[in-house]
């Protein structure tokens, strides 16, 4: 049975960087959390307008039959979704038989400073502090791992992978 690997943290701390890095490494599928999203979540998102759980629910379905169709046939889903409550995770995860969280965690100081020398789409650090305020960080476990976002892509990629290979 294959996993399904979910790339999780706020906005900036690199889960684009690490999952695609993993999903090349494993010989999986990258799934873009953020091109889930409908026009108008973007554009609500653009306007500094934090989604609400209504805008949510729809996006997370979206995002669970992409993995779902990629554990169906034979290959292994590493997806970046920001993920912040545990009820998102739960939901998100509740129906796969090998779920894998990676949490991502870092400062607000040091991932505002990488969102302001970045350009976006639609998320700027205008909305991290909501995203921070939202965050309720996973429990440590035998399908969660909590890497600090201090050490080079390469290394938490290679962490990852150890900790997916065990």
């Amino acid at each position: 049975m294959n996993p399904f690997v979910v790339v999780m943290g706020v906005s900036g701390c690199g889960k684009t960087t690490i999952a695609e890095g993993l999903a090349e490494a494993l010989s999986g599928t990258y799934l873009e959390g953020d091109s889930f999203h409908t026009l108008e979540a973007k554009a609500k998102m653009g306007e500094g307008i934090p989604l609400t759980d209504h805008d949510r629910w729809p996006w997370f379905d979206r995002m669970i039959s992409a993995a779902r169709t990629e554990v169906d046939h034979g290959r292994i889903p590493v997806l970046s979704c920001s993920a912040l409550k545990q009820v998102y995770r739960d939901y998100l995860l509740g129906d796969f038989e090998e779920p894998r969280l990676i949490y991502l965690e870092g400062s607000f100081e040091l991932i505002k400073g990488r969102m302001d020398a970045r350009n976006h789409e639609y998320m700027t650090s205008d909305l991290l502090k909501s995203q921070f305020d939202t965050l309720e960080e996973p429990l440590e476990g035998d399908r969660v791992l909590s890497l600090s976002i201090e050490e080079s892509p390469e290394k938490l990629i290679e962490a990852a992978l150890t900790w997916l290979r065990e």
